[in-house]
């Protein structure tokens, strides 16, 4: 498998869609061979340009040059492995060889990838008469008449979603629920376009409406469960799927949303419970597997849960997420013969898009672990090169939105509005980058008697773009400049309102800690609304926190870690935004050097206790003995004693930082090194 080529010059996008019109326009033609001719000129500049390398493998196929056309499609898969008009060509050149179980697997991907590829199910429908299977003949037969029964315009939005052509998907479905407005499917769809784009907001209210439109429609349900559990609305999304139970309590799928859900609220133990019950049923489904093995990892049972993500891949050898989730233990080390296992993945051009990403992700933190850094490069710039390339993160974008913080919230704003907001001192909140130390700071203080650890709560950043959109005055000023506005009253009642809809995460202890690690965009905001409240800003590093950034797949919400570049713009913005609450809110924040934890355990332990208004407490010196649910990367690195480990990890992959040194600029990279001499 061909990896992505980021070393050709590129063709600039005029000339590029310039010559795609014109291949279009020979294929629609028929002039196969010219189109050919034009396409490969295209590919040379541009050999991952998708749509040159498809229509390519179009042409080769009506020329009859089927191998040459399969290998076309390789390469486009390698690219776009869930480009569903990719894996439907490959069914034709496959039946068109004779290979009528190869041609069957690809129409069946054709089908999953893009239900919307009627061509795929007649496909599949005549090999199925073929073979003389009914069973899967009357299968495919309901899957196409539920596709059929769509109305046409709401087929080509799933088209269109399915190929990425989210604008255009959401404007015809728009176009639609004009002239029929209560189509529940339509909602659903612009609902899932909305998910996409993460327009949360909207997305569950079209749910919400389709949900009491259509009350025995299962998908709507599902979908209205999981945008709930988005936007951390858990109480409503345990509701909805404890109905949802209800209806089947012995359907496997019904019972494992309830345990996901039962996860998110933080009971696992019933999670686990409803995990085996599944498991009688299904004993070797790869998906109940995993989600066992991440139950049993939040609660610290580290051993069953490799056991369980090794019983997935039994199961399911293609399951990249188990591998992944094995690797993103931290403390698991892969043996040769899952070395092999996982190398030879790699040449499967059939793997779908995150199979392909959560195994460049675990290959590269094998090969770390064998000390091969170049080969261990090459995986985790693979991984964020496929996550980069459906990513429509602007670092330019977020450095201007940062700088809008510096310019509307001024030392002269947040002194006259000191003490505006909520009375609370309950919340204390960890910021910075990810990978920081920020869950060993959080472990250290939830050791403590009166703090609760929570999770990564999304209610600042949701609150942030609920203010986007406020209206003062019949105009909408936008964030932050909104601030400017708002009174006492309302400041108060926004903080009133995070201390109201964090209590679900609480414990009972007097102080909790949201260790949200974007809160540092928000820190006036937070000010402003809750000027009682800790903050932590967890330092680290540059170079090691950035590379560690780059080396970690997360689960969502952090779309600048996918490329060295972006990594360090976002860092070195991150580093000015701090510097300018240093000045203006000046004693607000304490800065924790993950570094000085490390050195002098005691004395920045006693140090964070001092600024939280704590009496010490020996358990926040004994932090990795402390039994709780731990939820991010670092979960098993925090139950262990502090050691310096992590230190310099930098250092292996230097030649290939060039990138990341350059985006981080001379002063902060010059630190890194300064840092540990």
């Amino acid at each position: 498998m061909s990896l992505p080529n980021t070393q050709n010059p590129k063709t600039n996008l005029s000339e590029l869609a310039s010559g795609l019109e014109d291949a279009q326009k020979l294929i629609q033609g028929q002039q196969f061979p010219s189109a050919i001719e034009v396409l490969q000129i295209l590919l040379i500049s541009n050999p991952d340009e998708p749509e040159a390398l498809y229509m390519n493998a179009v042409c080769l196929r009506y020329t009859q040059q089927h191998e040459a056309a399969l290998a076309s499609l390789s390469h486009l898969k390698s690219v776009q492995p869930e480009h569903g008009r990719a894996h439907q060509e490959e069914g034709y050149n496959q039946r068109a060889l004779g290979n009528k179980e190869k041609a069957l697997k690809a129409f069946d991907r054709a089908c999953f990838y893009n239900p919307a590829l009627e061509a795929s199910y007649h496909a599949r429908i005549n090999i199925h008469i073929e073979r003389n299977e009914p069973a899967r003949l009357t299968h495919v037969q309901g899957q196409l008449k539920e596709l059929l029964a769509l109305p046409k315009p709401l087929i080509a939005v799933v088209d269109l979603i399915s190929m990425g052509k989210l604008l255009r998907a959401e404007e015809l479905c728009r176009q639609f629920l004009k002239k029929v407005p209560h189509n529940f499917e339509a909602m659903r769809l612009l609902a899932d376009v909305g998910m996409r784009l993460g327009i949360l907001e909207d997305a569950e209210l079209l749910l919400h409406s389709a949900s009491l439109l259509a009350p025995d429609n299962i998908r709507i349900h599902i979908d209205y469960i999981q945008i709930l559990r988005k936007r951390q609305k858990h109480l409503a999304a345990q509701e909805q799927a404890r109905l949802l139970l209800e209806r089947e309590p012995s359907n496997p799928q019904f019972q494992s949303l309830y345990a996901v859900q039962c996860m998110q609220s933080g009971r696992f133990d019933d999670a686990l419970a409803t995990f085996d019950d599944i498991l009688k049923v299904l004993p070797n489904d790869p998906i109940t597997l995993t989600s066992q093995g991440h139950a049993l990892k939040t609660k610290g049972e580290s051993e069953r849960a490799i056991t369980s993500y090794q019983q997935a891949i039994v199961a399911y050898p293609r399951h990249g997420e188990a591998y992944f989730s094995l690797a993103n233990l931290k403390t698991y080390r892969f043996d040769d013969k899952e070395m092999a296992q996982m190398l030879a993945l790699q040449q499967d051009d059939n793997l779908s898009f995150m199979e392909r990403v959560h195994l460049c992700f675990a290959l590269g933190k094998a090969f770390e672990d064998n000390k091969d850094a170049q080969q261990s490069f090459t995986f985790y710039e693979q991984g964020n090169h496929l996550k980069k390339s459906q990513s429509r993160y602007n670092a330019n974008q977020i450095t201007k939105e940062l700088a809008l913080q510096q310019e509307h919230l001024t030392a002269k704003l947040l002194t006259e509005k000191n003490n505006f907001g909520h009375s609370s001192a309950d919340p204390i909140f960890i910021v910075g980058m990810p990978r920081a130390g920020s869950t060993l700071i959080e472990q250290i203080l939830s050791s403590h008697s009166q703090v609760d650890g929570t999770l990564e709560l999304p209610n600042i950043p949701s609150l942030a773009q609920r203010l986007r959109r406020h209206v003062f005055n019949g105009e909408i000023p936008g964030y932050p400049q909104v601030l400017e506005f708002l009174d006492q009253e309302k400041l108060a009642q926004l903080g009133e309102e995070f201390i109201k809809d964090t209590r679900i995460h609480r414990q009972g202890a007097p102080l909790f800690i949201d260790k949200m690690p974007n809160n540092f965009r928000h820190i006036g905001l937070i000010k402003l609304m809750l000027p009682n409240a800790k903050i932590i800003d967890a330092r680290r590093n540059p170079l090691d926190c950035c590379f560690s950034v780059f080396k970690q797949l997360f689960a969502e919400g952090q779309e600048f870690s996918y490329s060295l570049a972006d990594i360090g713009q976002y860092y070195r913005d991150y580093v000015t935004l701090m510097d300018h609450w240093d000045k203006v809110l000046p004693d607000f924040v304490l800065r924790v050097h993950n570094e000085d934890v490390i050195e002098n355990l005691e004395s920045e332990v006693r140090r964070l206790l001092e600024f939280c208004g704590l009496p010490f407490e020996q358990a926040c010196m004994d932090f990795h003995k402390t039994e709780r649910n731990v939820r991010t990367p670092s979960s098993e690195q925090v139950r262990r004693p502090v050691n310096s480990s992590g230190v310099g990890q930098w250092r292996k992959y230097s030649p290939f930082l060039g990138t990341l040194k350059q985006s981080l600029g001379a002063e902060l990279a010059a630190l890194s090194l300064s840092n540990e001499d």
